[in-house]
This record gives structure tokens, C-alpha cells and sequence, in this order.
């Protein structure tokens, strides 16, 4: 595992400032560049290469991108899906051309990976202009088009299980709001959902124990500070957080409450960002592999553009349970 001593000599900064700034400290007072520069840092020194033999021959991809790179650093999801995808293509020698869908050029390309969260109309511009088209963490199947997805399903169930089969039994959640661009359109949470059913199916879902709020830290701080200050004494014993960056929002607030993480109430989140393992307690979480993610979007358009398929296909791929001590009592190391 990298060192914040390791980030802090790449990123040209004092350890002391890469431990803040992956704590997402609000006292700090950084540039956005310097944020940008030791979260990259972090991914690239986190980054597991899984390198194949490289192809012959020049080839060109559009990325179409749904986040800019300040609301990369709230959530570090698509920053490391996108530093997959850049690895790779460089790797392979081909030609990325990174664009937004309001700002998307005519210039042509063996294929396009569009990363990200897109409404109906979009899915279906997307689907007239671009040739070789692959949706990456949003699953357009249904409409027709090639999709690159996360098990969400089976990540939720494997927390779960693990849970229950730790001791907790009351069980809550910290779900993620998404819109659409520009439409605002809301985008459901299926880690949620997945959640809601697993635990209905035992009898154990309790509506007291949801806490809704938009994917950052900020706002995972806001809502269950606020959910805090109004539940006093009936609290679950876990709480699930949809993304990493909800959960680190999460375990600033039950600090400052006076609530200890994991003797009084365990946090899990979801991802495994690269700063997961440097807040405190470090954070149990759903790995999803996202530079593979990304490499594996890049090799899927060369697939596309080299062997036509008749129908579009879908590729689900899994996750892993990472313990750390942000649920391990006593009992359960």
C-alpha cells in the first residue's frame, strides 16, 4: 500500500496536507489544482496494472464524459474509471479525444465510450451519432445499446450477509441522489433498492434507518449530521453508505457527535477510492475494480469496431468486500 509519505514526495506537497486533503478536511485551504494533482497521485500509486499485449496500429476514441474534473474530486469513482480508460489507451497507442455531449466534435472515431449518467433523449443522440458505442456504469441495455455495468446487486448482498452475519441486525443506510444533465432528471440508487429488498425479504428493513443525500462528503456530513441531531438514541447498529465519499461524510459526523465508529455504530462504503484506507478508522468497503473498469472500456470499443455484433451486449462485472477497522469490533477481528 502507498504511504501518504509516498503521495506527498510525487505530488510535490508535505504529508501533513495529502493526510488532510484525503480526509477531505473543510478547514484546509488548498488550490483545486493541488487537490487534483494528490487525489491523482493517489489512484496512480493505488493502480494495479492488468496489462495484455499491446495492438498494432492507430486507432481513435471519444470519451464522453459526464463529470468535470471539480466533481471528480467529490467522487472518485469516475476519476479512477477515467484514468483506467486514459492508462489503457495510451497503453495501446490509441488516440483518446475527451469531450463533453454539450461540446462533442464531428471528427470521426472507431468508437465512443460514454462515462457516466445519461437521460433517455441523450442515450439516443448518443445512439444516432456514434458509431461503436459503449455506455460505461449506466446501463442502457434496454434501449438497445451496448452497456459496461457493476453487480450492484450482489455487491449489496455480500454487505448484507456480512453484516448480519457479524452481529449487527439493525441495519441502515446512507443512499446517493444523481440527476441528469442538464434535464435534472432523478437517477435512482440501485444499491438502495437492492438493499431495501434484501432486508425486506428477512424482515429487517426499517424505513427509520434511511438517510438520502447527494454523492460527497459535504453532503453525507450535512444529512447525517442532521439525522443525527434528530434520531438521538435510535440509531442502527451499521450504516451502509453508497458511495466511499458518503461514508467519509458519514464518519466526520459521528465523530463530532461524540459516536465512536466501530464500538458504537460501524460505517461500510462503497468503491474503495483511494482514500478509503487513510481516513480514520480506515473504512470497510465494496471494492469495485474501476481502472480495470476503464481498461476493460477501452478493450470492449477496439472489440466493437473489429467484429460487428448483431445485437448489443451487456458486461456485468463484480466487486469485492474489503474489511478495515471501521466495522471490526473486537468481537469480530
Amino acid at each position: 500500500m502507498a504511504t501518504i509519505k509516498d503521495i506527498a514526495e510525487l505530488a510535490g506537497v508535505s504529508p501533513a496536507t495529502v493526510s488532510r486533503v484525503l480526509n477531505y478536511d473543510k478547514e484546509l485551504s488548498v488550490g483545486h489544482e493541488t487537490k487534483k494533482k494528490i487525489f491523482e497521485v493517489a489512484e496512480e500509486l493505488n493502480y494495479t496494472k492488468h496489462k495484455k499485449n499491446q495492438r498494432q496500429g492507430q486507432a481513435q476514441i471519444r470519451l464522453i464524459q459526464w463529470y468535470n474534473e471539480v466533481e471528480e474530486l467529490d467522487d472518485l469513482y469516475y476519476l479512477s474509471i477515467r484514468l483506467g480508460i486514459e492508462k489503457k489507451a495510451e497503453e495501446l497507442g490509441i488516440r483518446l479525444i475527451k469531450e463533453t455531449l454539450s461540446q462533442m466534435s464531428d471528427e470521426p472515431v472507431d468508437g465512443t465510450i460514454a462515462l457516466g449518467k445519461f437521460d433517455g433523449e441523450q442515450v439516443e443522440f448518443l445512439g444516432a451519432t456514434q458509431g461503436n458505442l459503449l455506455f460505461v456504469d449506466f446501463d442502457a441495455m434496454t434501449q438497445g445499446y451496448n452497456s459496461l455495468v457493476v453487480d450492484f446487486h450482489q455487491s449489496v448482498k455480500d454487505v448484507t450477509d456480512y453484516l448480519l452475519a457479524a452481529g449487527y441486525t439493525k441495519l441502515g443506510i446512507l443512499t446517493g441522489k444523481e440527476y441528469t444533465k442538464p434535464t435534472h432528471q432523478v437517477i435512482p440508487d440501485v444499491r438502495f433498492s437492492a438493499f431495501r429488498e434484501l432486508l425486506s425479504q428477512k424482515n429487517l428493513y426499517d424505513p427509520a434507518f434511511v438517510v438520502e443525500a447527494d454523492f460527497s462528503v459535504e453532503a453525507g456530513y450535512e444529512a447525517l449530521k442532521k439525522y443525527l441531531e434528530q434520531n438521538k438514541g435510535q440509531l442502527p447498529d451499521a450504516f451502509f453508505a453508497s458511495n466511499d465519499a458518503l461514508a467519509i461524510g458519514a464518519l466526520r459526523a459521528l465523530q463530532e457527535a461524540g459516536i465512536a465508529v466501530p464500538k458504537d455504530i460501524a460505517v461500510i462504503g462503497f468503491n474503495d477510492s483511494s482514500v478509503a484506507k487513510y481516513v480514520s478508522p480506515p473504512l470497510t468497503t465494496v471494492k469495485v475494480y474501476t481502472e480495470w473498469l476503464g481498461e476493460l472500456a477501452v478493450e470492449t470499443v477496439i472489440s466493437l469496431s473489429q467484429d460487428k455484433s448483431p445485437v448489443p451486449r451487456k458486461i456485468t462485472v463484480g466487486t469485492e468486500l474489503v474489511l478495515r477497522e471501521s466495522t471490526l469490533r473486537e468481537s469480530t477481528r
